[in-house]
């Protein structure tokens, strides 16, 4: 988890600013955590707690305001009966890490990761970003190869996964559907050679920077067996107390 929260913290700078380069500097003092570490904690804690998933993303995301917050998400959060409005964003991948660390079946996986979209992303494509993104933290972690988290992604979700960073960088633009940046953000983690590098490869990709390393980097944390002890350091004094908590906590949880 902390390494979905990393990867946005230091994606933060660069979602408005886009580069199309690897070679930046990776912590920055302007760095931030966003919505995505936000809900990111929240999916954990609901995981431990057993709490629903609204009462959650609603909670959490009134306590911190003003986090970049998608328009329908803004007014889900204040909304006396919540419901899911149709979306296929990529707000629904950004958030759930947790689950492919929760769950060791990939049968488990993809329900949970539909229970934790659906309360706001019921669209296929939003279903479909979330299990994907938590599924490929599932294989990370169970010591699945490159190859063999492609070829699964590929055959259940029917993502292009075959294209190139270098194919996909020049052209590549702003988009925060799940379609649209899910697959990019995989791809990044299939051609990283560790932790760091591939949340500089989804940074380099430009388009909704903070999202698509935060998806890469729950993935990344997951097949690279943590975060680098350095960067994990330097990245925890970006995030308040409350989520440092929950971030040991969960580890505690999840060895049981």
């Amino acid at each position: 988890m902390l390494g979905a929260m990393i990867g946005d913290i230091v994606g933060s700078v660069y979602e408005w600013n886009n580069i199309k380069t690897e070679d930046f500097e990776f912590f920055q003092d302007k760095c931030f955590f966003t919505d995505d570490t936000v809900l990111t904690a929240a999916t954990a804690k609901v995981l431990m707690t057993g709490i629903s998933y609204v009462e959650a993303y609603q909670d959490f995301s009134r306590r911190y305001s003003r986090r970049g917050y998608g328009g329908n998400f803004s007014r889900w959060i204040h909304a006396e009966n919540p419901a899911p409005y149709n979306s296929w964003g990529n707000g629904s991948a950004m958030r759930v890490s947790p689950v492919g660390f929760a769950f060791d079946t990939a049968e488990e996986v993809l329900a949970e990761a539909e229970r934790s979209a659906i309360v706001t992303h019921d669209h296929p494509e939003g279903i479909k970003g979330a299990q994907a993104t938590a599924l490929a933290v599932l294989l990370g972690r169970q010591g699945a190869s490159r190859e063999d988290i492609r070829r699964e992604i590929t055959s259940r979700f029917g993502y292009d996964l075959d294209r190139t960073l270098e194919e996909i960088r020049p052209g590549y633009r702003f988009d925060v559907s799940c379609q649209g940046s899910v697959p990019e953000a995989i791809i990044a983690f299939l051609e990283s050679e560790d932790y760091e590098d591939a949340i500089r490869k989804a940074i380099s990709l430009g388009g909704d920077s903070d999202t698509i390393a935060c998806i890469t980097g729950g993935i990344a944390e997951a097949f690279y067996g943590g975060v680098p002890e350095g960067i994990a350091k330097q990245g925890r004094t970006f995030l308040p107390e409350e989520f440092l908590d929950i971030v040991d906590e969960f580890e505690e949880w999840l060895r049981g």
